[in-house]
């Protein structure tokens, strides 16, 4: 049991509910223009959960074995870091997660597109083979993109416009220009999330060699960065109210907007990264309230 608690706890479930915040909106969505699949759904979830948690081994893996993950980190403490896991069990971990995530990945395609919509099924083939690489080279490897300054982009495109836009591709076999809003504001938050980690970690990543755009605009420049990214979620979701406005109820997301006002004053005035976590984790859950709330408001 306790090795059981010891896995549970490497894999990050607190992470799990903003990966699939992508999912749920695009789901909304496709079921308001009658695209619904329950198949569907569940294989979306399950396959983005196998992902993040697949990037969550990864992690830990690639961050252990270069020595980022040390006693300066202020973060929850890793794995491999405590030395409660092995970085050969880890890694041997990590294969059969990919082979999980790949099964489940090939079940979605082919639940959606089956042989009828062959290009299409190409593509997510291939986007499904770049999700699993994703996962793995945020710090596995001499070029991992997380240690260059990359990780924003990639979490961006993955968990806003790949999540939402590619998610709705899946029920709808079509692009419906109503869903670019929508992944650009969760992709924006999600780049928040990822941000207040890299603030969080800012000292030891810099003394480690990691570097994360955080390192590379500073302490005080990554504040304004983060405020540009919550404001303009907070701009693009409000356009996606008005833009496709039908009834009150549409517009019920925009309580989620208090809660991130008050988050971008605290971390403005934050001046120690021990009080990042919680923020972050708030920010986290702000995200996936928001993703809900935009994704019914849009069904009534």
């Amino acid at each position: 049991m306790k090795n059981i608690s010891i896995w549970i706890s490497t894999m990050r479930l607190r992470t799990l509910p903003l990966s699939v915040s992508g999912i749920i909106l695009a789901t909304c969505l496709a079921a308001y223009n009658g695209y619904f699949n329950w198949k569907i759904c569940v294989l979306a979830i399950l396959t983005t959960l196998s992902l993040q948690i697949l990037s969550n081994l990864a992690n830990d893996y690639g961050d252990g074995i270069k020595g980022t993950d040390n006693k300066d980190r202020i973060g929850p403490e890793r794995a491999i870091q405590s030395g409660k896991i092995s970085p050969d069990d880890m890694f041997h971990a990590i294969r059969i997660n990919i082979l999980i995530s790949i099964t489940l990945a090939f079940a979605l395609v082919f639940t959606a597109f089956g042989v009828k919509h062959f290009l299409l099924t190409m593509l997510f083939f291939v986007l499904g083979i770049a999700s699993v690489v994703a996962a793995m080279r945020y710090t596995i490897g001499k070029n991992a993109y997380g240690y260059r300054g990359l990780g924003d982009v990639f979490v961006f495109v993955f968990f806003g416009l790949v999540s939402v836009i590619g998610c709705y591709v899946l029920y709808a076999k079509t692009i419906d220009h109503v869903v670019f809003l929508p992944a650009c504001t969760i992709g924006l938050l999600s780049m928040g999330v990822l941000n207040l980690n890299n603030m969080r970690d800012i000292i030891s990543d810099e003394k480690s060699n990691k570097i994360t755009l955080a390192v590379k605009l500073g302490q005080n420049k990554v504040k304004t960065y983060h405020t540009v990214l919550i404001v303009s979620a907070i701009i693009l979701s409000g356009l996606f109210g008005i833009l496709y406005y039908t009834s009150p109820f549409n517009l019920i997301f925009v309580v989620a907007y208090l809660p991130l006002i008050v988050h971008i004053k605290k971390i403005n005035n934050n001046k120690d990264p021990k009080l990042l976590d919680p923020e972050l984790k708030k920010l986290a859950l702000t995200t996936v309230f928001l993703a809900i709330l935009m994704g019914i408001g849009h069904l009534l």
